[in-house]
């Protein structure tokens, strides 16, 4: 993830805690302003694991209704 990225979006959601913690602490300053969410998702699943799918679905649809 870059500075820009950052500062383009309007809100970022991580997988986990320790995620969140890794980007205020290299991004802090491009963070201002932004809504950082953590889904609470342990980071333990392969590439479109259908598990980790599910739980995706279950949290991110919702905030984006």
């Amino acid at each position: 993830m870059s500075g820009d990225l950052i500062e383009w979006a309007d809100e970022i959601l991580v997988m986990e805690r320790r995620q969140a913690q890794q980007l205020r602490k290299r991004f802090g300053s491009f963070l201002r302003n932004k809504r950082l969410v953590c889904l609470g998702i342990p980071d333990i699943y392969e590439f479109m694991q259908p598990e980790l799918i599910e739980l995706l679905q279950a949290k991110v649809l919702p905030m984006l209704r």
